[in-house]
């Protein structure tokens, strides 16, 4: 079409789709923010209104307890250890030292240090006493440590169970949430889509189209990308059944449309020739001659052989003669090419008779 244009007009014609991509661009943003805030009018969901709030609450209350305890047991269990190993080193040095001295002793063999045996004998005893309750402090804060632990253990089993049971059903109502919002951004997006195809059939060819085609652009990218990707999935069913819908809407229309296009062409090839050329726009006669299809069929035509003056498949005639000249012209053209005498398009060849309008 665009070769058909004088070049002011294309110019102005791109700086029209301009303002409709403008236009387009400025709704798209205005719908964008609307849908945008529909998310809004539901109440935000959280995992503790599925759960009961009192057991839930004491739960993390008790496991936050069991970690302090666990770590106040941690904690006194490492200076058990430490107490634990210098009792040790205590006794051990000790009875290295009491060896020692009993050793020397049955080499004197005097009885007089008999007492001072006894003394570090009873002394050495204590010291194995301090390191038995050293040990005996280590394992109860191992034991207490084991206990919170335990305790912490448990309870958190059970908040995960309340909370694995709440997230069913959180997860059940966020889908209903969900259903609800797409079902709003349907109710914003149908309508749209409805006036899109009013504009698209009715005025994409009007004085002010550039508004109707901005709408139109502005409808579809709200439902392909505003509408589209919220769909509900439901495993999958709802988005495929929803694709299986458009898809046959649109194949049937597309298929009574292309019927409806060749009933008009055989309707249309049944005319007489002059009846023919008259009822076709002539840039749409150009439009088509400049992709060497014919005009009345639109079916590729050798158009560069000068022998061929009608259309070979509906009769259409495509060349004719001009009456001041006589030099060979589209049937289509205002005026001759050689001339500039008025082609007077809609006429007849001049030098073929109308076969379409001759009595059979």
């Amino acid at each position: 079409m665009s070769k058909t244009l004088r070049l002011t007009e294309k110019w102005m014609h791109r700086g029209l789709w301009l303002v409709a991509l403008v236009f387009a661009s400025f709704l798209i943003g205005l719908g964008g923010t609307l849908v945008g805030d529909l998310p809004q009018v539901e109440k935000p969901l959280a995992l503790d209104d599925f759960m009961d709030a009192p057991a839930g609450a004491a739960l993390r209350n008790a496991i936050k307890q069991a970690e302090t305890a666990r770590q106040q047991a941690d904690t006194a269990l490492e200076q058990a250890q430490l107490k634990r190993r210098i009792a040790q080193a205590d006794s051990a040095a000790a009875r290295e030292t009491f060896n020692n001295w009993l050793s020397t002793r049955r080499a004197t063999q005097l009885s007089d240090q008999d007492a001072e045996l006894v003394a570090r004998t009873r002394a050495l005893d204590g010291l194995k006493d301090r390191e038995r309750a050293a040990a005996a402090a280590v394992e109860a804060q191992q034991q207490a440590a084991l206990d919170a632990r335990q305790a912490g253990e448990r309870d958190r089993i059970r908040l995960n169970e309340m909370e694995a049971a709440a997230q069913k059903r959180l997860d059940a109502d966020y889908r209903r949430v969900e259903l609800r919002v797409f079902l709003y951004r349907l109710a914003l997006t149908l309508p749209l889509l409805v006036i899109a195809g009013w504009l698209f059939m009715k005025k994409r060819k009007s004085t002010y189209w550039p508004f109707g085609w901005g709408f139109i652009i502005f409808a579809g990218f709200v439902f392909f990308v505003e509408l589209v990707p919220y769909l509900p999935s439901y495993g999958g069913y709802i988005r495929y059944l929803v694709g299986i819908v458009v898809t046959v809407l649109v194949g049937r229309q597309a298929i009574i449309a292309l019927n409806r296009y060749l009933e008009r062409q055989k309707l249309a090839e049944q005319l007489p020739d002059a009846q023919r050329r008259e009822e076709l726009s002539y840039d749409t006669a150009l439009a088509r001659l400049s992709k060497s299809v014919c005009p009345g069929c639109e079916r590729p035509v050798d158009l560069r052989n000068p022998e061929i003056d009608f259309c070979p498949h509906c009769g259409i005639g495509l060349f004719d003669r001009c009456q001041a000249c006589t030099t060979r012209k589209s049937a289509f053209a205002k005026f001759c090419h050689a001339c500039g005498t008025t082609g007077e398009p809609g006429r007849a060849p001049a030098h073929l008779p109308d076969h379409r309008a001759l009595p059979s």
